[in-house]
């Protein structure tokens, strides 16, 4: 049996030696990913029987040998057929001879969505619901001999218990997030409370001038014996020096996990500035004893403060800071949601350098490791809950609801990126009434988090009691694409929405259109069907150039995000030329292509000198008279076409250029664009061939 031990990252050296001191006594955690054996479906005549003898000496001889991450249903999905909704087995050898004074658990970040876990055939216990992560202790269950045998049943079955019962992507089955081995000391911050750290660093109170950091760990003693140990919480700045700290010396009883809390003051915090300054403390908690420490968790902390103004917009550190940026899904071609690290990197790139402030995170929680390089780029984080175009009415249903919630925060609260939780996205009427349920989840959001807004995306004012339930909420508008508002000049009439929300003012959660970036058209219009086969990509530019121009002009539309990023798998589409696929992002969904539109908001949004020639894709023309439009984030630009100048045009204040009629010659043209930016020479170039029409 192979195990990959996780790698700490560069760290100073003076945080190093500050760490290396528990190294006897410190956690280990275990990345368990190789040596998988699977089998899709239950085995037959042995299914929901694990906890018998029967379960050790099931054949797994045949079963598909993987590797983590792992799901199963996107094969199917892609080619726009709907995905198999069942159930799955993991098996796998751990060899893991359990030591005195030693503790240990299984963590899963995420299982799609339903797993029960065994050991050695005792069952551990189930979670619902397919984005959180969770953990059991296994100590009592491990052989003495060290051989140990770990089965867990996944299952993505529908149930209506668990949301989302609706939406526009599919939900896979499989462990498509790690799974780790922990071991601890007796005594340690708890890893079983919903899967959390253990830990809650609340930033009470954040100024320029001071921040009160009130830090509350679970502290768990796993012996008959009362404990006397110490909790100490220290912050390190950048360089790794101690800048603020505190102790208090505690008895922890037998077989308890307890709350202790310290109370923290940093004078003239240097903060967490989004993208100018993603400035990140280390948080470091310990338990010590009288002779070493026992254990100890280390986090990134990011001390900022910011508020919503109705009228003027999104504050940062008491200063303006317009949110603008996308929404996201996690999925990705022949991957399905089991993506890599390195996959999670590529997207925190693309927002970089689209220059986005803000991303949501939809319509679910996302990874640790995926919030975490969101708070080292400076990226603003909306994290949402799976519940998505209706609710069921039953008790268990809400249940589920308030575990995923739980789920969402307790694991999450560290991360100074997120700055809202989101309760919905798009409750219609029509479905059961949502009403008391949402009231419960907002009470419950501000009960465990008592420092971040509770927020909701909607598309109706049909239950306007709805959508004054959080505190924030969004709007998903379409105008230029479908339903009420599917035209473009409906635009104009946004201010409607404004005191929608519970305090005034509100963000635009989603919006956009539809490209195929091998379909063109000269003088774009909306398509008469959108859901039909023709999504032209000069359509969807049009789309963003409005909507862009209509929000920024409003300052009570504090944050906007462009439906999607990226394209993404909808098995039930069959629409813009292509089966299975959701084609609203600004890059398709491989991340080769990055689409017009993504240039535009690039030429707006990002300080990197931007010049981009649109329509670049369309090659092959027929019409010797065309428009060139450019995007840019100069002060004017000059257009050339083989060579000869036409002309030069200045910004019209949106980062659109455009020469109305520009005369092709027969065969090929060469469409040169060129501008100085910021002392820089910058050119764009692209060839389009005119043809004969053929009659």
């Amino acid at each position: 049996m192979k195990f990959m031990t996780l790698k700490i990252p560069p760290v100073a050296f003076v945080v190093l030696c500050f760490l290396l001191a528990c190294k006897a006594c410190a956690r280990e955690d275990t990345l368990i990913m190789d040596g998988w054996r699977f089998m899709q479906g239950d085995p037959a005549g042995l299914a929901g029987q694990a906890m018998s003898p029967a379960y050790l000496n099931w054949n797994d001889a045949n079963w598909q040998m993987i590797s983590l991450p792992h799901c199963w249903g996107w094969q199917e999905a892609q080619q726009g057929k709907k995905n198999p909704r069942g159930p799955g087995w993991y098996r796998r050898d751990l060899d893991i001879k359990p030591q005195r004074g030693k503790r240990y658990f299984l963590r899963f970040e995420a299982a799609g969505s339903m797993a029960d876990v065994y050991l050695n055939g005792q069952f551990l216990g189930e979670h619902r619901g397919a984005f959180g992560a969770f953990c059991y202790e296994i100590t009592k269950q491990l052989s003495s001999s060290g051989t140990n045998l770990l089965a867990v049943r996944v299952s993505n079955a529908t149930d209506p218990d668990i949301a989302p019962l609706s939406g526009d992507f599919p939900v896979y089955g499989g462990l498509y997030r790690p799974v780790h081995l922990i071991e601890t000391a007796n005594e340690n911050f708890t890893l079983t409370d919903h899967a959390s750290p253990g830990v809650a660093w609340l930033q009470t109170s954040i100024t320029k001038k001071q921040a009160v950091l009130d830090v509350t760990a679970q502290i768990s003693n796993g012996t008959m014996k009362r404990q006397p140990l110490t909790f100490v919480a220290n912050v390190l700045d950048a360089d790794g020096k101690r800048i603020a700290g505190g102790e208090e010396s505690i008895i922890l009883e037998s077989n308890v996990t307890a709350p202790f809390s310290l109370h923290i003051v940093i004078h003239h915090p240097h903060l967490w500035n989004g993208l100018k300054d993603p400035y990140l403390y280390q948080a470091v908690v310990e338990l010590r004893s009288e002779d070493d420490v026992v254990d100890s968790v280390t986090q990134p902390l990011g001390l900022r403060f910011y508020r919503v103004d109705p009228d003027k917009g999104f504050f940062l550190n008491g200063e303006p800071y317009h949110l603008h940026g996308v929404d996201r899904h996690q999925d990705r071609p022949n991957k399905g949601w089991a993506i890599s690290q390195a996959d999670q990197d590529e997207d925190v790139a693309l927002l970089k350098e689209i220059g986005a402030t803000v991303i949501r995170c939809s319509h679910y929680q996302y990874s640790d490791y995926f919030y975490g390089q969101c708070d080292r780029a400076g990226i603003l984080a909306w994290a949402e809950i799976p519940q998505v175009d209706k609710i069921d009415p039953s008790e268990t249903f809400a249940e589920t609801s308030r575990n995923q919630l739980l789920d969402l925060i307790r694991q999450n609260i560290n991360h100074p990126a997120i700055f809202c939780w989101s309760l919905f996205n798009e409750l219609r009427p029509g479905n059961p009434d949502p009403h008391r349920e949402l009231q419960d989840l907002n009470s419950l959001a501000h009960g465990e988090d008592p420092t971040r807004p509770t927020i909701a995306a909607t598309c109706t004012g049909g239950w306007p009691q709805m959508n004054k339930i959080p505190d924030l909420l969004g709007w998903n508008l379409y105008s230029g694409w479908y339903g009420e508002w599917g035209s473009l000049s409906q635009w104009s009439a946004i201010d409607k929405y404004r005191y929608t929300s519970r305090h005034g003012g509100f963000c635009v959660s989603e919006y956009g259109a539809g490209a195929n970036v091998s379909q063109h058209e000269d003088n774009p219009r909306q398509p008469k069907k959108t859901d039909g086969p023709w999504h032209p990509e000069e359509w969807q530019a049009i789309v963003h150039e409005e909507a862009w121009k209509e929000m920024k002009a409003r300052p009570y539309i504090w944050g906007t995000f462009v439906w999607n990023l990226t394209d993404f798998t909808s098995f039930w589409r069959h629409e813009g030329g292509v089966n299975g696929r959701n084609d609203k992002g600004l890059v398709t969904a491989d991340r080769k292509i990055k689409k017009d539109a993504f240039y535009f908001y690039q030429a707006n949004w990002a300080e990197t000198p931007t010049l981009y020639i649109t329509d670049r894709r369309f090659v092959d023309r027929t019409n010797s008279v065309t428009y060139v439009k450019i995007y840019s984030n100069a002060r004017k630009v000059g257009l050339f076409v083989n060579g000869i100048s036409q002309g030069v045009v200045k910004n019209d204040g949106n980062a659109v250029f455009i020469w109305p009629k520009v005369q092709l010659s027969p065969g090929e043209n060469k469409i040169e664009a060129r501008v100085r930016i910021g002392g820089q020479n910058v050119s764009d170039g692209c060839v389009w061939n005119l043809h004969k029409p053929a009659f």
